[in-house]
């Protein structure tokens, strides 16, 4: 036996171990005897606890040894694989009577997860799932360290009151290191700048993350707002987990600024109004909990600020809206194994390490010692979640089919993948009023995890009436607003779907929907003349995409023409079946079965009306290539997300090329150029604009996205003819008026309150941050690069609003709606609702033999848009065509 110290520093190793000697009895820091059975972390991998990083790899190392030294009571399974191969695993923990009934307890739980309640003596020998995860965030580095102790605690601590209490009475998960790929990628460059010892100075080398640090995944994606996009195999597969296990608790454990302290819940406000009274009431139950560790050893926290339970991407907002009671953990970050605060103090990697077992601790110990409680309670919740949609005006969610038939394709397997039964109805049916030609897509909401339904499709989730009165008192004040992250993500809205709400549909011919159902496509036989993909979802620019990259031929149009009594809009290709292949319309057939898209074969050439499949109206398609800034410059980001839409959405390869190799590079053979959002001066990173404007003047298509079209806008650029505004206020010229040497400004006379804040007002204010609403766009119809749209639904977040382009420099391709038909989803500061109106989305202007195209707005934010998929498929495969 022996007493491990490992969460000491050596800088106060004496005082720990005093107060731990004081404390062992009785008290549950985990200071125990320790079993020689369990191998050490120093014994596996060689630093013990909170000495070093523990990389990913020696993460998994570790969890295996411990299985293979305590079987009986540790079990590790993967869900899945990152983008880079890397295995994503969690760890199941608890007494080997449980651990040998897993089976029946999952089968318990799923009774208890459907609504059904479980009888007093099954709900007796039912433990409860407590999910521990951490370091969603790669470059958040103590938390998977703390749950490689948490692992070996449970598994070593010998004769433990409490430890034997946690094991009886839960399961406890363990995910150690959520994002892998990141993780690794942070221990890299924190260990290739390491020297003789680990410098505290927040700017030394090895806390100064290279591009794009370690906080992403391979793709560059936030996961910790990925959750219901489920873009990521890092969140497929832990959703997929989270439900076989329904937990009561989930835990996030993150890390924030080094010179902060320690935060666990209560939550800030805004709370989502899908949670309920109960779940905030354990919250504050856990959060005392946490509190009494923390006095025990003196370490600070806060409470109730800052990270608030609104948005539903979280990782501590999916597990609550399911039923769960979940909570994000903060500490403070060393970003290395030591940070020096800017108070004078230190922060060490083994405190934060520590300080993130005391908070798992409490959580674990508050469950088990409640856990018939904790079972009720999320019981209640599902079964409430029934009733509650039972005769509710907005119980059923019908999707309409001919409004995007891919996008709402995908949404329905997005929605089964977390649990959610989607039904499909068939063509011709009649819900909520109104029939449905092509047949429709339902959701009733009557189902366990109703309020996460309601959450996700219904069109807005209003922020609380307090709290918004709250927010606009602060901007009176001129302080900022208390909003953590945007306030609308209403999925129809973003697919582009219509979406109707009612209390009664008919169901009597639907059939249910499975997570793995390929979507279904729309082909025929024949075709003499050659095949037609209509141009009106982002599954049609798949499969042009992918015949284009086959080597066959296609032409697109840039009217709508008729045949055959139907009409094909702008944008439309036709694959003539000469100049291709004999095996033409079998190779289209087969990229159409696999991707669930729609070919239309046409036996001759006649349109009844619009163009010839001869007229000028009609451009040559083929494959683009397509290079994209990258790294220093670019907002991390946008890069990842814009690629991932390009290269796993639609089937485009992107070569990323460094920002600052752009000056040099040989652009020629590259068709369209993408800029994304910018982060600390892409322009300078850059260097001469020369490269980027010979690139387009030649005939390049330059795609700008966001904080980029400013850039192309400057002086240095000028590719663009448009401005950023300065925040629109009310004109004050006699504050402006100074004396020719403007040494002096006329004097003033100030009678009023609203007479003093019009002087101090800066006349060079932006506009107001906007957290992120989704609001109408309206499509110039006439231009070929609206093709298959009259109208889209934009995510603006932000404070850039742009100046729409006169007539003789280009075009205002979308430009958003007028004030008062603008807003969709989310809350929106007045100011910016009027000052927003008619400003332009996209732009496109002619420069040279080229275009540049101008995203005011990213359309591949969290690559969660999917609505305008097909948008930046007109940018990067129709814009070459067009200019060519």
């Amino acid at each position: 036996m022996h007493l491990i110290k490992s969460l000491i520093g050596a800088a106060t190793a004496t005082t720990l171990a005093a107060t731990i000697a004081t404390t062992a009895a009785g008290q549950t820091y985990p200071s125990a005897e320790y079993s020689d059975d369990i191998p050490t972390l120093e014994q596996v991998i060689g630093h013990d606890h909170g000495e070093d990083l523990t990389t990913p790899s020696e993460i998994v190392d570790y969890f295996q040894a411990l299985e293979a030294a305590d079987p009986s009571r540790m079990e590790v399974r993967s869900y899945g694989e990152t983008w880079q191969g890397r295995d994503l695993t969690y760890a199941i923990i608890s007494s080997p009577e449980n651990m040998h009934r897993l089976d029946e307890i999952q089968a318990d739980l799923s009774t208890l997860a459907s609504g059904q309640a479980l009888s007093d003596e099954r709900l007796a020998e039912t433990p409860a799932v407590v999910w521990l995860s951490y370091g969603v965030h790669g470059d958040e580095i103590t938390p998977p360290d703390s749950g490689v102790f948490m692992a070996y605690h449970l598994l070593a601590a010998d004769n433990d009151d409490l430890v034997d209490t946690i094991l009886a009475n839960t399961i406890v998960i363990i995910d150690p290191a959520q994002n892998p790929d990141g993780r690794n990628r942070f221990v890299q460059s924190f260990t290739s700048a390491l020297g003789l010892e680990p410098q505290g100075d927040r700017y030394a080398a090895e806390h100064d993350q290279p591009w794009p640090r370690g906080r992403y995944n391979h793709y560059m994606f936030d996961l910790n707002r990925d959750w219901f996009a489920m873009t990521q195999p890092e969140t497929q597969g832990k959703v997929a987990a989270v439900l076989e296990w329904h937990p009561v608790v989930y835990v996030d454990s993150h890390e924030m600024s080094g010179d902060s302290t320690y935060f666990f819940p209560p939550s800030a406000d805004p709370f989502n109004p899908n949670i309920t009274d109960d779940q905030r009431a354990t919250q504050v139950r856990l959060g005392q909990s946490m509190a009494r560790y923390f006095d025990r050893f003196g370490v600070p926290y806060f409470t109730r600020e800052v990270y608030d339970a609104f948005y539903p991407g979280y990782g501590d907002m999916w597990p609550t809206l399911n039923g769960a009671v979940a909570m994000t953990f903060e500490q403070a970050s060393p970003r290395g194994l030591v940070w020096q605060r800017r108070d004078g103090t230190e922060l060490t990697y083994a405190e934060g390490v520590r300080n993130n077992v005391l908070a798992s601790l409490a959580t674990l110990e508050t469950v088990a010692r409640n856990k018939n409680d904790s079972l009720r309670d999320y019981g209640a919740y599902r079964r409430s979640a029934i009733s509650a949609a039972q005769g509710a005006s907005d119980r059923y969610h019908v999707l309409d089919l001919s409004s995007g038939r891919y996008e709402a394709e995908r949404l329905a397997r997005r929605l089964v993948a977390q649990g959610i039964e989607v039904q499909r109805a068939p063509a011709g049916s009649r819900h909520c009023g109104q029939a449905y030609e092509d047949g429709a897509l339902i959701v009733d909401g009557a189902q366990p995890q109703g309020r996460l339904i309601r959450t996700l499709l219904n069109p807005s989730t209003s922020l609380p009436p307090d709290f918004i009165e709250e927010q606009e008192r602060r901007r009176e004040r001129d302080l900022g607003h208390e909003l953590y992250d945007v306030t609308a993500w209403s999925l129809p809205l973003m697919d582009g779907i219509e979406a109707r709400q009612c209390s009664q549909v008919a169901l009597g011919s639907a059939t249910m929907i499975s997570a793995d159902d390929p979507v279904p496509s729309m082909t025929a036989s024949g075709g003499a003349y050659g095949q037609i993909v209509p141009w009106n979802d982002s599954g049609q620019a798949r499969l042009v995409i992918a015949a284009l990259r086959a080597g066959l031929q296609g032409r697109t149009t840039d009217e709508p023409f008729t045949k055959n009594g139907r009409v094909y809009p702008a944008g439309s290709v036709v694959f003539p079946a000469a100049g291709n292949p004999a095996d033409m319309a079998a190779q289209l057939r087969a990229m159409a079965d696999n991707i669930g898209a729609e070919l239309v074969p046409m036996e001759d050439s006649w349109v009844e009306d619009g163009p010839n499949f001869g007229s000028a109206a009609f451009a040559v398609l083929k494959a683009p290539r397509i290079a994209m800034a990258w790294g220093e410059g670019t907002d991390a980001t946008s890069a990842g997300n814009t690629r991932f839409v390009l290269e796993r959405d639609l089937g485009l390869p992107v070569t990323p090329i460094r920002a600052s190799s752009l000056a040099r590079a040989d652009l020629s053979g590259y068709d369209v150029l993408i800029l994304p959002d910018q982060y600390g001066g892409l322009a300078g990173e850059i260097g001469r604009a020369n490269a980027i404007k010979d690139f387009v003047r030649g005939g390049g298509v330059l795609v700008a996205i966001s904080g980029s079209v400013g850039m192309l806008a400057s002086e240095d650029y000028g590719l663009l003819s448009t401005r950023l505004e300065y925040a629109a206020t009310p004109e004050e010229e006699k504050w402006k008026e100074e004396d020719e040497d403007g040494s002096r400004a006329p004097g003033t006379i100030l009678q009023s309150d609203a007479d003093y804040e019009a002087q101090i007002r800066s006349s060079e204010a932006r506009p107001e941050d906007v957290p992120g609403v989704l609001v109408r766009a309206v499509a110039n119809t006439d231009h070929w690069l609206a093709a298959g749209y009259d109208g889209a639904n934009v995510l603006v977040t932000g404070a850039d609003i742009y100046r729409p382009l006169n007539d003789g420099d280009g075009t205002n391709v979308f430009r958003f709606a007028n004030a008062d038909d603008m807003l969709l989803s989310g809350y929106l500061w007045e100011e910016n609702r009027a000052q927003l109106a008619y400003k332009p989305f996209v732009m496109a202007q002619r420069q040279g033999d080229g275009l540049v195209i101008g995203f005011t707005q990213s359309p591949t934010t969290r690559a969660y848009l999917n609505g305008l998929n097909l948008l930046l498929a007109n940018a990067v495969v129709l814009a070459p065509a067009r200019v060519r």
